[in-house]
């Protein structure tokens, strides 16, 4: 009797203590993936390791995030809409108008708390490499916002095989673990290190009983684009067709996959991007060799993630391990490459020959036409608010989570943290902290709800002009320079995903419903007006300027006094020149 007392009371203790398991989370970041990147969602590259976690679980088809990539992380990692974390933009584009404004502080505000610092207060371990990009100063790090250990770089990009920048705003590549500024290994590589650096964290507290969050925020495939050749070669006959019929082809593509409905019209490509056939072929033949830097870098991630994921797996917790993996906002279309910029370049080292292209030295970016390829069968790209800007690939596997599951219902970047805070069993909540603005999406990942998002609720995006706002199958839509006019449009992104027609002219009821609902949004969340004339080219420009003056002001004033010190040598001279002819 007392054998099966004690058996039973062991029996009941290994229950509560199964219940009581948390799983670890890792949570995964790609940069500037486009909708259609991934191998699980019709892309090229070969990315066997994303592919098996989707399987395992759920794709979300329908994810948008912000068209900037330090707004979307700061969603990601606090569950807030980005104006509400303090970023309201990035910097590089900030017109001093709105710089320490509230909402356009560039780092995360007061008050705002990320999953990590839930999940600590929850009992995790909480890890972090790869990119933060929101605030290096005092206060501003990882290590500040919930992370036990961290190895990061706060900048908007860097070059992937040296400790050096990839744009004259940065001096340098800003790498830091914990608060310190960090030297890189002699055979860095981004993917490979930042893959490298979590696993090790892991294996240096692997005894611990704690579960673990890990956020994996890989640099790939930010511009300079680069891959080891080995990755690059097997895509060199994948995009010699061109972008045009890269574009065509994702289309279909998305058509197959029921990405998007079928029959669904193609958004023509921007009258500024050049058809292929216009081409020289010396041009063709390095933009192709671009595209195909660009499915190798997406593949060597995918390999490192691979590694990662085969140590979780030797330590058992595979199973228990949630994953998460999506992107910041659709592909990068600019290329600073050439022109007045281009001296610059070369004194960094970097080249475009074309033979190493990808490799270290060299600097690779898709530019307008291959963005405008791999963001089909959407429209537009990086840094604008349609559908190629927005809308990015999403998938979560693991406990709790169902396999083989396909969710084509709204959701978006703020609702990642509620949904694993839920999982993990972890409060949102917590006095002094300001509440999250996303909504668990655990209804739809055990099937008990169909959306999250009711066809009344309006959900709004903005980034420094370009903006959106999304209403059941109806989207308001903004975007300004580069490739936009400034003018609001209305698409029914369910029949028309690729926004073709504009209905705000035979609609003007329904431009005028949404409009004040996104009026309602930018008044909750602070959106300032932006100043008279604002570009994005011209900020940039701008703000490059304003920082290139601010590392290098000794050698221009350097530089002047010597010019004024010629200047009057020569006035000196000259009039001790004409006293002797007269």
């Amino acid at each position: 009797m007392i054998r099966w007392c004690l058996a039973g009371c062991l029996a009941l203790v290994g229950v509560v203590a199964q219940a009581e398991t948390k799983p670890n989370i890792v949570m995964v970041l790609v940069d500037d993936a486009a909708l259609m990147d991934f191998g699980a969602f019709g892309g090229e590259a070969n990315t066997p390791n994303i592919d098996e976690l989707a399987a395992r679980g759920t794709l979300f088809r329908q994810h948008r995030a912000t068209p900037f990539c330090a707004p979307s992380r700061a969603m990601l990692l606090t569950g807030m809409d980005n104006h509400l974390a303090g970023l309201g933009t990035i910097r590089e584009v900030l017109p001093p108008e709105h710089r320490g404004q509230p909402g356009y502080t560039m780092a995360l505000e007061p008050g705002v708390e990320t999953i990590a610092t839930k999940l600590k207060r929850a009992g995790y371990r909480t890890y972090m490499t790869g990119k933060w990009y929101l605030g290096h100063g005092d206060g501003e790090l990882p290590i500040d916002h919930g992370f036990d250990r961290s190895f990061i770089f706060d900048a908007s990009g860097a070059d992937h095989w040296e400790n050096k920048p990839y744009m004259p705003y940065y001096r340098d590549a800003p790498w830091f673990e914990g608060r310190e500024k960090a030297v890189l290994p002699e055979d860095f590589y981004s993917s490979t290190f930042i893959a490298d650096q979590m696993q090790a964290y892991l294996e240096e507290d692997a005894d611990s009983a704690e579960p673990f969050f890990a956020y994996v925020a890989f640099l790939a495939v930010h511009i300079p684009v680069q891959a080891p050749r080995e990755y690059t070669q097997k895509y060199v006959e994948t995009y010699a067709a061109g972008w045009n019929a890269i574009r065509e082809q994702r289309w279909q593509r998305a058509q197959e996959l029921g990405l998007i409905r079928e029959g669904a019209p193609l958004a023509p490509q921007p009258e500024t991007i050049p058809r292929w056939q216009d081409l020289s072929p010396d041009e063709q033949r390095l933009a192709a060799k671009s595209m195909a830097v660009n499915a190798g870098a997406l593949e060597a991630m995918d390999a490192e993630l691979g590694g990662l994921i085969d140590y979780i797996k030797s330590t058992g917790e595979y199973e228990n391990t949630i994953f998460v993996v999506t992107s910041d906002n659709g592909p990068e279309a600019g290329d600073p490459w050439g022109g007045s910029g281009q001296f610059w370049f070369e004194m960094q080292g970097y080249s475009r020959d074309y033979e190493t292209l990808g490799e270290k030295g060299s600097y690779v970016a898709l530019g307008p036409g291959g963005a405008s390829a791999n963001a089909g069968p959407s429209h537009l790209f990086k840094f604008h608010a349609s559908e190629g800007g927005l809308r990015v690939p999403m998938l979560m596997a693991g406990p709790g989570i169902e396999s083989g599951m396909i969710v084509d219902s709204f959701s978006v970047m703020s609702d990642v943290a509620p949904t694993l805070l839920d999982l993990a069993g972890a409060d949102q909540a917590h006095p002094g902290a300001s509440p999250m603005t996303g909504r668990s999406l655990q209804p739809l990942l055990s099937s008990e709800a169909e959306q999250v998002y009711a066809d009344t609720d309006a959900v709004g995006f903005e980034t420094s002009g370009q903006a959106a706002l999304y209403q059941g199958q109806y989207k308001l839509v903004r975007n300004i320079a580069p490739h936009g006019d400034g003018i609001w449009r209305v698409f029914d992104i369910v029949d028309d995903p690729g926004e073709t027609t504009d209905l705000a002219p035979e609609r003007p009821e329904l431009l005028a419903d949404l409009m004040h609902a996104y009026r309602v949004y930018a008044n909750e969340v602070g959106i300032l007006e932006l100043p008279e004339g604002y570009q994005v080219e011209r900020a940039i420009g701008r703000n490059v300027v304003g920082k290139l003056l601010q590392y290098y002001w000794g050698w221009v004033v350097l530089g002047l006094l010597l010019v004024l010190a010629t200047i009057a040598g020569v006035v000196i001279g000259g009039r001790a020149l004409w006293r002797r002819l007269n």
